[in-house]
């Protein structure tokens, strides 16, 4: 019986391996789709088989997202591009590996033995493993299916991280979406439909709020292998004053002498047809193709912005070298051979995105791929109707509101497109003259001789002359016989001769930041100049604010959406005069180019601009007139709050304080960047100011000044609550020098001398006050972080590309 036993198991070991049908003879049912990567569909199983008909063979596969969620904060929108890799197949018998070689690390040599040290030294990644279902000669039929299924965007990871819910993919409510899977001759796509379902039924708020139906989630995920480019590209090596986005990597053939970092800017290809000509028609022009769901006006006015750039380009002696124009009707967004600008929505106003698909071995921009948010238009339009408050007779007597948002939607689109087709953002463009598009432009509003809001010249309406320079920089097509890399740096010469500087996101973004030219939405050369002038604009703006800033028939209750960004018009000049203090101006100086390199800002500047500070931060400044408070009452059933609004704590009355500590705070919390603490404790030069004279300087502004009355002195004692809350965390943060902890306990000590010899005992609001600092300071590990009523966002109203 055993003996019998053991023969029956070793039957199907002797027999010879089945063998595999051809591929016609496997798909002559299935419909097939001819292209790039042949593809058949089994309509009766719902199975998507894939044509190999070269291993070994590198392409461009990149994904994306054409059907999103719908929430700003979540990210997962409309046009989502994720990632974009080179990889190959690569046959190991029965199985067929899907393979991404490692372009970080590589030898850019002739030498087969060298370069294979390099790629033997690094991990490769393999992303997909496939069963061979029939062959045909070298070719190979694969089921990939769930390869084409899975949750390549990691949409579940997204959710789970951002504590939305704990979701998966559900197989039985998953299928391939076949509209949008085609082929073509260059490249293969393919898109499938997505449902992801909650394993324990909690949802985060976000997602609740664009979901009919929170227990399932559907989107569209998209999958594009596409053809790389020929060797036909020239790449363009790197320079830190160009402001073009790099792409790096690591070549270990090159000589000890040299770096072993080389660097190329991310670009269009793009050959004049005469590049000896001064002005010459391209070899192929570069086009994008606008989002046909945009409505108009809103249409015209992103052709318009985008068209902006062919300035450029014929300042780089290119004619009719970029174009912009609608997207056809049976053309795919996600197609790679159309740069596109889509149109998104979602149910909060949200960040526009520039982002491209690259050939990640040179640089080269194969596709460009512009996000714009649709609610951007309705902020600017509340901006607008906040300052101007235009509804005297129920309805506007013009159109400067709608003006004001079409001129930022135009900028908005040139910006975008500026990214992808290269550029980092420059935000020390606002000094010279609003020279770039690549800045973040605040509306450049006036008050006219009659003392009325004027906002014709709000936004710039044209490109930059760095926008001008760079697009000559890196998109010159320069003659044989010219030497390119003399030449390159001559132009940045120009540049530099003519003024405009070049700072990005870095350098301005970080709350802690010391450059006195680089800042988001700021405007004008003075920083503390131009901080003045948008307090003016605030004033007015808030002395004429009350029923005409709203409809008739409109809740008054809904005031309060357009007094906040009214409130805070001046928040990014205040943000730009903080980096003042304990700043320092330098610039991406390079050897021998004769930039200045480093110099600390003088201590008048620095003094200046924090007794500008203290000014907007000033009670008068920051109190609301009883008239504007008694407009606004709880908000009606239907009506929810939201994150745009003022942080109370009132509960639903409108609360006069919180507008103000909010101010308070957010002030502080850049002027106590453990940062800038850190690098006014080591300004031990008299010339420079110091730590303890900033501290000096806000406490007898506060605590030590004249005693306001009514609701300015019940403001002046929340200032002073919130300075003493920044002082006790920065005492024991961790993150503040032993030196700045030191000058901080120190003056905490005189703080507390000061107060002890105050009056508490005649029962006064004031006596009450300076029992609870002085209670406070008893524990000031208790306060490890100051935590106020946060600032409702002013952002996102641009992109985060750093």
């Amino acid at each position: 019986m055993l003996r019998l036993l053991f023969l029956l198991l070793l039957v199907p070991l002797l027999l010879p391996a089945q063998k595999l049908p051809s591929i016609q003879e496997k798909v002559k049912d299935f419909q097939k789709h001819d292209g790039f990567f042949p593809f058949y569909w089994d309509e009766q199983t719902g199975k998507m088989f894939l044509q190999i008909n070269e291993t070994e063979k590198e392409f461009l596969y990149v994904t994306s997202l054409p059907a999103g969620i719908g929430s700003n904060e979540i990210g997962l929108d409309r046009g989502l591009l994720g990632d974009s890799r080179i990889v190959k197949f690569k046959r190991t018998g029965p199985k067929v590996l899907l393979v991404e070689p490692n372009y970080n690390f590589r030898a850019v040599t002739d030498d087969v033995k060298e370069k294979q040290a390099v790629e033997q030294s690094f991990a490769q990644s393999t992303l997909w493993g496939f069963s061979v279902e029939a062959q045909t000669g070298n070719a190979v039929l694969v089921d990939a299916t769930d390869f084409f299924t899975r949750d390549a965007m990691k949409v579940a990871n997204r959710l789970r991280s951002g504590k939305q819910g704990n979701y998966s993919p559900d197989k039985s409510r998953t299928v391939m979406y076949l509209p949008r899977t085609k082929n073509f001759p260059l490249n293969s796509e393919w898109e499938a439909s997505i449902t992801f379902v909650n394993n324990d039924g909690e949802t985060g708020r976000f997602l609740q709020s664009v979901t009919p139906s929170s227990e399932a989630i559907t989107v569209r995920m998209h999958h594009s292998f596409v053809q790389l480019p020929d060797d036909g590209y020239q790449p363009r090596e790197y320079d830190p004053r160009s402001g073009y986005i790099p792409v790096s990597f690591f070549d270990y053939s090159t000589p000890v002498s040299e770096p072993i970092v080389k660097r190329f800017i991310m670009r269009h290809r793009l050959q004049k047809k005469d590049p000896s000509a001064a002005m010459s028609e391209a070899v192929e022009p570069i086009v994008y193709y606008l989002d046909n769901g945009t409505p108009e006006p809103i249409r015209s006015a992103l052709l318009e912005g985008g068209q902006w750039w062919n300035q450029a380009f014929e300042a780089a002696g290119y004619k009719d070298a970029f174009q912009i124009k609608i997207l056809p009707d049976d053309a795919d967004p996600m197609d790679v051979r159309y740069n596109v600008i889509n149109w998104v929505h979602r149910s909060t106003r949200g960040w526009s995105y520039g982002a491209a698909v690259v050939d990640p071995r040179t640089g080269e921009i194969i596709k460009g791929h512009v996000t714009l948010g649709s609610l951007r238009v309705r902020q600017d339009y509340l901006i607008a109707q906040g300052l101007l408050a235009p509804f005297e007779n129920g309805k506007p007597a013009d159109d400067k509101m709608l003006n004001m948002a079409l001129e930022r939607l135009k900028q908005l689109s040139a910006h975008e497109i500026g990214h992808t087709i290269g550029l980092m953002h420059n935000y020390a463009a606002s000094v010279s003259d609003r020279a770039s598009v690549m800045d973040y432009p605040h509306p450049m509003v006036k008050l006219n001789a009659n003392g009325q809001m004027d906002l014709s010249q709000a936004y710039d309406n044209k490109i930059g002359e760095w926008d001008k320079a760079a697009i000559t920089w890196g998109y010159q097509d320069f003659p044989d016989n010219v030497n390119e890399k003399t030449a390159l740096n001559n132009l940045i010469k120009q540049q530099l001769d003519k003024g405009l500087q070049f700072i990005s996101d870095r350098d301005a973004r970080a709350p802690g930041g010391m450059h006195p030219q680089a800042h988001l939405w700021d405007n004008g050369k003075d920083a503390i100049w131009e901080l003045k002038n948008v307090l003016q604009i605030r004033e007015k703006a808030l002395d004429n604010f009350g029923e005409h800033n709203i409809l008739s028939g409109t809740s008054y209750a809904l005031l309060e959406d357009i007094l906040v960004p009214v409130y805070f018009y001046h928040r990014y000049q205040l943000e730009a005069v903080t980096k003042l203090v304990g700043g320092m101006n330098y610039t991406y100086a390079v050897k021998g180019d004769g930039q200045l390199i480093t110099k600390p800002l003088t201590k008048e500047l620095q003094i200046s601009a924090l007794n500008a500070i203290i000014d907007a931060i000033d009670p008068n400044a920051l109190a609301l007139s009883p008239e504007i408070t008694r407009l606004i009452p709880p908000r009606p059933a239907g009506y929810g709050s939201s994150a745009e609004l003022f942080n109370k704590r009132t509960g639903l009355s409108f609360d006069g304080l919180a507008p103000a500590e909010t101010a308070v705070n957010f002030a502080f919390s850049l002027l106590f960047h453990p940062e800038r603490l850190n690098r006014l404790a080591q300004s031990t030069d008299q010339s420079s100011l110091g730590l303890n004279e900033m501290l000096n300087t806000l406490t007898s502004k506060t605590f030590k000044s004249t005693r306001k009355k009514g609701m300015e002195a019940l403001i002046q004692m929340q200032t002073e609550q919130v300075l003493l809350a920044y002082l006790l965390s920065s005492s024991v943060n961790e993150d503040v020098s032993y030196a700045a902890r030191g000058i901080i306990i120190q003056h905490l000590e005189t703080i507390k001398n000061f107060l002890t010899s105050k009056n508490t005992k005649d029962g006064s609001l004031y006596a009450g006050h300076v029992m609870l600092a002085l209670k406070r300071m008893e524990k000031p590990e208790d306060i490890k972080i100051a935590v106020h009523k946060p600032i409702p966002p002013g952002a996102p109203i641009g992109c985060d590309w750093d």
